[in-house]
């Protein structure tokens, strides 16, 4: 059995994205989808001193209103600096920090030369699979043919990679048509991401939304500990 799972590049997301990443054998980037503003895509958050702080990659969106998330281009490359700045900042006395600090360091590096959003999405996607030992296939809806319609068009792409059963963020509850993969005898499985465990984070309280740097810093080698899709490897 075959699992898929399919959602747009977020900007270094939060540990439950990753968790999804390590549930599947396939993971489909969904970035040729329109581009939503104030939104994941380009933005997340860390902890600081003075609360969360969302860190974004400013983009161009000016008179860009139907842009897919893969057309999303960045303004500037100096904020790449800027992010990798504050984030030393706030985490420098984290456990873990002079650990990762140099390899994040020289992501941002990478990325600040890249023009595309989702590319810079990428870099840091690879970095934290590679990371925490995820061996998942990454592809991109891009490379496929898309259907019409929103379930239509999910199916296609589990149908396509062979997969036998999707596994959809609890999100998609709101529109997503359950009974066309029932016909194509697909499973589909909801995402749970309630119940996961605090870990030692810097600047209580505590807060699960944040980037997954958060918990590699703090928790370094440990991190899986605190990532449910490891413990059932483990179990």
């Amino acid at each position: 059995m075959k699992k898929v799972a399919i959602l747009q590049s977020n900007y270094i997301p939060w540990k439950g994205y990753f968790d999804l990443i390590n549930t599947v054998d396939e993971f489909i980037i969904y970035d040729d989808m329109q581009y939503t503003k104030r939104d994941w895509r380009n933005r997340n958050k860390i902890k600081t001193s003075n609360g969360p702080l969302w860190l974004t990659v400013p983009v161009e969106v000016k008179g860009k209103f139907f842009q897919k998330i893969n057309e999303t281009k960045v303004e500037g490359n100096d904020w790449a600096v800027k992010h990798f700045q504050t984030i030393t900042q706030y985490y420098s006395k984290s456990k873990y920090f002079a650990d990762y600090s140099g390899i994040v360091q020289q992501a941002y590096k990478q990325a600040s030369s890249e023009e595309l959003l989702s590319n810079i999405n990428l870099i840091f996607i690879n970095l934290i699979c590679n990371l925490l030992d995820i061996k998942t296939k990454i592809s991109f809806s891009s490379n496929f043919q898309l259907r019409e319609g929103k379930s239509e068009r999910l199916l296609g792409l589990v149908k396509d990679t062979m997969g036998s059963e999707y596994i959809s963020g609890p999100a998609a509850k709101n529109y997503l048509n359950e009974e066309i993969f029932k016909t194509e005898k697909v499973n589909v499985t909801w995402m749970d991401y309630s119940g996961y465990k605090v870990y030692k984070q810097l600047f209580p309280p505590f807060d699960h939304a944040v980037s997954i740097l958060d918990l590699l810093f703090n928790e370094g080698p440990n991190a899986t500990k605190y990532m449910k899709s490891f413990l059932r490897e483990n179990e």
